[in-house]
């Protein structure tokens, strides 16, 4: 019994020193593998992208946003109402200046021309008629005033009597007053006349604005009526644009304005062909700047097009503001921001360093390195969000 309880004492004995040995060596197994977990993040390789600092050429370029657009553009509509008879162009064709595009019902103005040029002839038939009365009115008062002339002379002679010459005097006031009325009657028939001509210039000229010729070469780009439909002054039925300067209509940031001027160079990028950018200039620069955007439009011409375009189809546009030829270049990937400094990391040994770099010029993808950075020098970043410190072991991927 004894024994029994000896060894119940001793059990017991074993039992505590194991749960005090359980207490101790767990939190030092935890404590041991953060530790080694804290060291392997900190200190294991940091998988990284690099690039090699090259000295190149850098363009620095001011970016904007429009729309394409025809320098010189109009819209096609009659001068008159009527019912179109047909049109004769259609979206994409191409015209000359003077080239019929739309013709009018024409059946009612050209019997209106008719008439107009049978009152001409009527008019012209009574200045015949009316310089025939005025020739004899005329002839008749010259005989008049040579028998009023001689009657007088015998009636000086006394080989007239009072009668014979107060009758003379009388036929040569009528026939002076016959001379007046066919005078009047002929300068009469002369403003109808041209009132006659006139009247048909008129509507001749109405004749002719039934047919609708392109005011200048160009390209039809839209057409809004078709074959029978109603039309007034001003009603749109073609849009015709002139493709002699086409231009992007760029939006740009007003902070932009000190560095542009007329006939800088200049990229266009379609959103249609995003790889292919096509050479263009400035063609003019706006004066006066969106309130709200605080924008300005920049007009860049089009030196080459693409093969299919349209009127309104936007892009993005990339003007060329300062140009170096030979400065160390950093892809802008690579800069960090710490403290307000801008910066990179730069394999020293196989450790990132940090180092804080000038910046100077900057391109779409890279700046130029004023300070801190020399052709040469290689840059890394992470290639995942890991974040580098300085000493870091870095790995290449």
């Amino acid at each position: 019994m004894a024994l029994g309880l000896q060894g119940k004492a001793m059990n017991e004995k074993r039992n505590k020193t194991g749960r005090w040995v359980g207490r101790v060596w767990k939190p030092a197994i935890f404590v041991v593998l953060v530790a080694a977990v804290v060291y392997w993040v900190k200190m294991s390789p940091v998988a990284v992208t690099s690039h090699q600092v090259e000295a190149g050429p850098i363009i620095s370029e001011v970016m904007g946003t429009g729309t394409l657009e025809a320098r010189v553009a109009g819209t096609v509509s009659p001068k008159i109402s009527g019912r179109i008879l047909e049109v004769l162009v259609d979206q994409g064709d191409r015209v000359k200046s003077g080239d019929a595009l739309v013709r009018l019902d024409d059946a009612e103005l050209m019997q209106q021309v008719a008439i107009a040029r049978a009152q001409l002839e009527t008019a012209k038939s009574a200045i015949d008629r009316l310089n025939a009365d005025k020739a004899r009115t005329d002839a008749v008062a010259i005989q008049a005033r040579r028998d009023n002339q001689q009657t007088q002379k015998l009636f000086s002679g006394n080989a007239a009597t009072q009668d014979e010459a107060d009758r003379a005097a009388e036929t040569l006031s009528v026939a002076e007053a016959g001379v007046s009325r066919s005078a009047a009657a002929l300068s009469e028939g002369r403003s109808e006349l041209v009132a006659a001509e006139k009247n048909l210039e008129y509507h001749q000229a109405i004749l002719a604005d039934t047919q609708i010729v392109a005011p200048f070469d160009g390209l039809i780009v839209r057409r809004h009526r078709e074959a029978g439909d109603i039309v007034v002054p001003g009603s749109a039925v073609l849009s015709l644009i002139s493709t002699e300067e086409l231009w992007i209509s760029a939006w740009v940031d007003e902070t932009q304005m000190s560095g542009l001027h007329v006939d800088q160079p200049a990229r266009v990028v379609f959103r249609s062909e995003v790889e292919h950018p096509y050479p263009g200039e400035v063609a003019r620069l706006g004066r006066e700047a969106d309130r709200e955007t605080r924008e300005f439009i920049v007009d860049v011409r089009i030196l080459d097009l693409p093969e299919n375009w349209a009127v309104g189809q936007r892009a993005e546009v990339y003007i060329e503001s300062a140009r170096k030829d030979s400065v160390a270049l950093l892809p802008t990937g690579f800069l960090v921001m710490r403290e307000s400094q801008q910066g990179v990391f730069v394999d020293v040994r196989g450790t990132a360093q940090w180092r804080a770099v000038t910046l100077g010029l900057r391109s779409t993808e890279s700046v130029e390195v004023v300070d801190g950075l020399v052709a040469g020098d290689v840059v890394v970043k992470p290639v995942k969000a890991t974040p580098l410190r300085d000493g870091r072991r870095v790995s290449m991927q």
